[in-house]
């Protein structure tokens, strides 16, 4: 039997509607090379996406291989209860060295939205044993998005992935998220103020009494359809959150380790979050790995004696698992011994030039944003009235579908068509690429 269809008779595939399977079925990966990934018909596909953001190095990096090799002969996994190991301790003093200043204490979970539920669960513990329990309830942006667990798809406000559950989600205090396409107050996204805060300042003062933390994906809405905003409006919620006595939390899951031209987003507007939720390029994305990194003023409050009953009673099978803290320890490693950061800086500009060269004429493209090697084509119908496509005509996944057939992976996010490839793209691999996208969009769109 066809794999395509023996993977259809067992499998359910993450954020498919798999009716649409029917006419586009599953792509058999064999293997894959840097920026390429192979099926098993010889066909290649250019992952511009990076695997769901996560692909930091390209596929199947020699130093990362070997190093997941080197650590499964030692040790593939042990509890992380009261034994720890080599590769876990070493990838914390590496990573102390570069998070934002304050940041000092890792607690490991496996996954993004693992590490969003721990990061929410510690603030409200904080909290509740420093003598504020009323402040209990989250405070998150429009058009958030933080996971798919019930905590974490709480504060995300896309109502694509949770309006069907919010009977069972909690109770939300949710602020209008800066829209710099669309600027409510007139303003330009690379000379404002961040005047839009003022509606986020206003709840913080409003609620201050019952809110515990105030989650945000920091410069880049990336489900939303990587909204970029400047970073004057972080810099204000840091200041309002300091004011109130909020922990401002920070989602650097998709925006960490160089996807925005710095190691971290939070390190564009120069300051540091209460708590630091990081996962994806972690590890390279080879392993599941994520870690809600904190304070040692939070991390104080729940030091005491047992008998106290103020331990983080947090757990996940594979905290820390060595595998993953592995291959995360070689990622520094490339990215510092390789000039990976810098390399790719100087790669943005070229790669940003190019694509407004070859698509900011286009009848249907509204605003081409772009933040490190991240480039995001808001497609529209009327892009003068600011009138979007009707939603039945998923025209971005009719020219995702056109990309495929064209050796190139570019998932859409509805019609905002995006590139985020790996790091380690070459010029050569951006002159491709763009190109291929133009034919694509001018194919389906004319």
């Amino acid at each position: 039997m066809d794999l395509a269809l023996k993977d259809l008779r067992h499998i359910w595939h993450p954020c498919s509607q798999m009716k649409d399977y029917e006419d586009l079925p599953p792509i058999v990966i064999d293997h894959a090379k840097g920026l390429y990934l192979y099926d098993i018909h010889g066909n290649r596909y250019a992952d511009v996406v990076s695997s769901w953001w996560c692909n930091l190095l390209g596929h199947c990096n020699e130093r990362i291989n070997e190093a997941i090799k080197a650590q499964v002969d030692r040790l593939e996994h042990v509890i992380f209860a009261n034994f720890s190991h080599v590769p876990a301790i070493d990838l914390a003093e590496a990573l102390s060295d570069i998070v934002p200043a304050g940041l000092t204490r890792f607690m490991f979970t496996d996954n993004g939205s693992s590490a969003v539920e721990a990061a929410m669960k510690m603030s409200f513990q904080y909290h509740y044993q420093t003598g504020f329990p009323k402040k209990k309830r989250f405070m998150a942006l429009s058009n958030a998005y933080h996971g798919e667990t019930i905590g974490a798809l709480s504060v995300g406000g896309v109502d694509l992935y949770s309006q069907i559950y919010k009977p069972m989600l909690l109770d939300i205090i949710r602020v209008e998220g800066p829209d710099c396409c669309f600027c409510p107050c007139g303003k330009e996204r690379c000379s404002c103020s961040a005047e839009c805060f003022g509606s986020a300042e206003s709840a913080l003062a409003e609620h201050a009494d019952t809110v515990c933390a105030f989650i945000v994906e920091p410069l880049v809405q990336a489900a939303a359809g990587m909204k970029i905003y400047p970073p004057e409006y972080l810099r204000k919620l840091r200041t309002a959150c300091d004011k109130y006595s909020v922990h401002l939390i920070a989602d650097e899951i998709a925006t960490g380790f160089g996807r925005t031209g710095k190691m971290f987003a939070c390190d564009h507007a120069e300051i540091g979050p209460d708590i630091m939720c990081i996962s994806k390029g972690l590890t390279g994305g080879y392993l599941p790995m994520a870690i809600a990194v904190t304070t040692d003023k939070i991390y104080d409050a729940f030091y005491a004696d047992y008998s106290e009953g103020k331990a983080f009673m947090h757990s996940h099978t594979y905290s820390g698992n060595p595998l993953a803290c592995s291959a995360a320890n070689e990622v520094l490693a490339v990215m510092r011994e390789e000039s990976i950061l810098e390399k790719a800086n100087d790669n943005s500009t070229y790669f940003t030039q190019l694509i407004n060269e070859k698509l900011t004429y286009h009848n249907n493209v509204k605003e081409i944003r772009s933040i490190g090697l991240i480039n995001a084509i808001e497609l529209m119908e009327d892009k003068n009235n600011g009138k979007h496509f009707d939603p039945k005509k998923r025209m971005g996944y009719q020219i995702y579908k056109k990309a495929l057939s064209k050796g190139l992976l570019l998932r859409p996010l509805g019609d905002v068509i995006y590139f985020n490839p790996p790091l380690t793209i070459t010029r050569q691999e951006m002159d491709i690429v763009t190109d291929l996208c133009k034919e694509c969009i001018c194919d389906v769109l004319g």
